[in-house]
């Protein structure tokens, strides 16, 4: 995914309202939209250095989008991480369009947005003709922990680990997939850990225990678990590998 203009670098203020931010750029302070319902562990101290999209489009209220927050390591190293949980959805697509999904080669139709049941929607819904539909839920990751049965510290270790909040749609989505599952179609969890210091994946037991037991459970059932990093630049954001699992 390319960014239709060149994003603009400031420093955060602070995160307010959960789905807003403010930032300094060029001395001048903004408030911003922050499109991210998480708790954004590890990321929103003040000073660190941000990069926002926009102006959009002047029917909105913010025009301008938090899409990435830089964080520093104890060990020294910057890491950019990608916040928009809007993101994954858009890269997930391309890739598989590319064909470039290790186990998801071969699928040629895709939905997105799909209905679900009577309340609920599923990211994305593969078709082909010879083999059983696939249904992909997308998870955004930022957050990195040493421990992830633990909070805290945060932005150690190389463990990319989801949630970072209690997650009651998470544990839905999850359990929605298992149905799939047991008739007969295939069901993926798909975590686009959108930072480079995130080597492996777990879930995080540590905020969301529940969350982590489903998982295991839905895993056992037959929902595949797909960890991939994220390549974030300025310019854009692009899927990678496959991470492996702690």
């Amino acid at each position: 995914m390319r960014y239709d203009k060149l994003l603009v670098e400031g420093r955060l203020i602070q995160r307010c309202m959960r789905f807003m931010a403010d930032v300094v750029i060029e001395d001048r302070r903004m408030r911003v939209h922050c499109p991210n319902s998480g708790s954004m562990a590890g990321l929103t101290d003040e000073g660190n250095r941000v990069r926002i999209s926009g102006p959009h489009s002047q029917h909105r209220k913010y025009r301008h989008t938090l899409e990435q927050i830089q964080v520093r390591r104890p060990d020294g190293r910057r890491i950019w991480v990608g916040i928009n949980t809007m993101v994954p959805n858009v890269i997930a697509y391309e890739a598989l369009k590319a064909h470039r999904v290790p186990g998801l080669e071969q699928y040629r139709t895709i939905q997105r947005e799909v209905k679900l049941g009577d309340h609920s929607r599923i990211d994305l819904r593969l078709e082909h003709p010879t083999l059983p539909a696939c249904w992909i839920e997308v998870k955004n990751v930022t957050l990195v922990v040493g421990d992830p049965k633990q909070t805290k510290p945060l932005n150690v270790g190389n463990i990319a680990a989801f949630p970072d909040a209690v997650t009651a749609r998470g544990a839905k989505h999850l359990r929605e997939l298992v149905r799939r599952v047991k008739m007969g179609e295939r069901a993926v969890m798909l975590y686009v850990i959108q930072r480079s210091d995130g080597e492996l994946f777990a879930p995080a037991a540590g905020y969301d225990p529940e969350y982590a037991q489903i998982l295991k459970q839905a895993e056992a059932d037959g929902v595949e678990i797909l960890p991939m990093t994220a390549r974030v630049t300025k310019t854009g954001i692009w899927l990678g590998k496959v991470c492996r699992r702690v």
